[in-house]
């Protein structure tokens, strides 16, 4: 009893009168309390009935394919090999449910963005490579929306596109200048509209905003319901899934003959591939410590906010919206006329540890509140219902990379630092083909087959990661209290330390 008896296999719905209400809460009680709830993973995932855990792994098995993670890139992996080759045992490692990851916890924007710049991709591998990887990402999104409507999975899909919003002089020479960019490369007006204050209030109205860039390329989605509705299907079609069930090593082929293994605390599966797919969780793996950095990231949600509100917001066409500052935030406007709106709080922890149930520091929330008071000081009154926190991937080097070694039958997937919606499903495709052997366009992107180097060993890591996010704090705080234009040397000197 899997996740094929989800709510997604099966059209159900959790009407608003069947939701559990709670009393009403005056000004003064909303905000003496930093959130109603903080942790259980996230509010997506707690805001949806949950299947029935099945059994997790009892014995060794043998398999076809064995994928460790069941969050966005195994997942996408094990779909699109079920399609491709029915024939298959596709088993899926997970050491606490569907989605417990970043998968389950994330902002839900569905958008083509690639975390390595384009310019440093471009120097290293020219510029036609580059145009295929972002063909490739936009594919993605259909992919993802078409596997959708195919399947069944209802997510809270809307095609809003991304408003990207400057507070302060520094923040709109940066869009600007990136407007430029862009239809230098050959992206034109429609693709990317550029908005004034005035024509940004017609949208929303963000407190303090002056400029504003409008990009088609953002769907919004309610990212629980849709890692679980990709379990789901991939069930329907084969797939067996294992949740419960830690992987400790991923063992390699040996000389010998012996089989790629993923050794577990409930015994061994062995496969001629085992795919890593773990993103941020990757450090847990044995041998793994310091080839991505779990980078932290937090989020809050609002309760319903009345029609009231809303008018006074606008809002209506459901855009992804985020600023430009350093400390960067982002949020969407849920189905259900919530505001959930994310961003960094403990940049990392040290000895690349990770959260368990997601609960996330109070000074975090409390920034959270104040970044969404800025923005939204119609939502000044409004309680947070939900505080959550989890981890995304980063490599040394910033970029993310998908790669399968034949002599040792192990693959990654991962680094995606925070855009991992439609890279995910890049990455799972690819996964795909690397996995049959196919040499396709997609084998043959700039990222398949990347490698970085590994993190500096602790304390370096933790004093690195501790100094960064300083300095990009102090840059944003610079900015907002100048006239200037420029952009921060505090930010350019974070850029140089964390090798952006």
């Amino acid at each position: 009893m899997g996740y094929m008896q989800s709510e997604h296999a099966s059209g159900l719905r959790v009407r608003d009168s069947e939701r559990p209400t709670r009393p009403a809460l005056g000004y003064g009680e909303r905000v003496s309390t930093l959130a109603r709830r903080n942790g259980d993973v996230s509010f997506w995932l707690t805001g949806i009935p949950t299947p029935a855990q099945p059994p997790p792994l009892s014995r060794d098995l043998d398999a076809d394919v064995c994928i460790v993670g069941a969050g966005f890139t195994g997942l996408w992996t094990a779909y699109h090999l079920a399609r491709s080759r029915p024939d298959l045992d596709v088993v899926v490692l997970e050491r606490e449910r569907v989605g417990f990851g970043a998968s389950g916890r994330n902002g839900g924007w569905l958008t083509p963005a690639f975390a390595a710049p384009r310019e440093r991709l471009v120097r290293t591998y020219g510029p036609e490579p580059q145009r295929a990887l972002e063909r490739a990402l936009r594919e993605s999104v259909e992919d993802v929306l078409a596997a959708c409507r195919e399947e069944g999975i209802a997510c809270d899909a809307l095609a809003g596109g991304v408003l990207r919003v400057a507070r302060g002089p520094a923040q709109a020479a940066r869009l600007r200048a990136a407007i430029a960019r862009e239809r230098a490369w050959g992206v034109g007006e429609v693709e990317l509209e550029a908005l004034d204050a005035d024509a940004l209030s017609v949208r929303v109205r963000v407190d303090g905003a002056s400029f504003a860039t409008w990009s088609p390329q953002g769907v919004r989605v309610q990212p629980a319901k849709l890692v679980r509705g990709l379990a789901a299907a991939a069930e329907r079609r084969g797939v067996r899934i294992f949740e419960g069930t830690a992987v400790r090593e991923l063992r390699p082929a040996g000389a010998r003959g012996a089989t790629a293994a993923a050794v577990t605390d409930r015994g061994t599966v062995r496969a001629p591939v085992v795919l890593a797919c773990v993103e941020g969780f990757t450090p847990s793996l044995h041998g793994q410590r310091r080839v991505l950095l779990p980078l932290n990231s937090a989020m809050v949600v609002t309760e319903p906010l009345d029609d009231a509100t809303w008018a006074t917001i606008g809002w209506d066409r459901g855009e992804l919206l985020g600023d430009v500052a350093h400390a960067y935030v982002y949020a969407q406007r849920t189905a259900d006329g919530r505001i959930a709106l994310g961003g960094r709080g403990v940049p990392y922890r040290y000895g690349s540890r990770t959260d368990r149930g997601g609960r996330t520091q109070a000074r975090t929330v409390a920034g959270l509140r104040r970044a969404l008071d800025a923005l939204f000081p119609a939502a000044a009154g409004a309680a947070i219902d939900h505080a959550w926190c989890g981890v995304l991937g980063v490599a040394r080097d910033w970029q993310p990379a998908v790669r399968l070694d034949r002599a040792s039958g192990i693959g990654f997937a991962g680094g995606y630092v925070g855009n991992g919606l439609a890279t995910a499903n890049l990455a799972g495709r690819t996964l795909r083909d690397l996995v049959l052997d196919e040499d396709t366009e997609l084998t043959r992107l700039p990222w398949v087959g990347h490698t970085a180097r590994r993190w500096e060993p602790e304390p370096l890591r933790w004093l690195g990661a501790r100094a960064v996010w300083a300095l990009y704090r102090a840059a944003d705080r610079r900015e907002a209290a100048s006239a200037s234009a420029r952009t921060s040397g505090f930010a350019r000197a974070a850029d140089l330390l964390a090798g952006r």
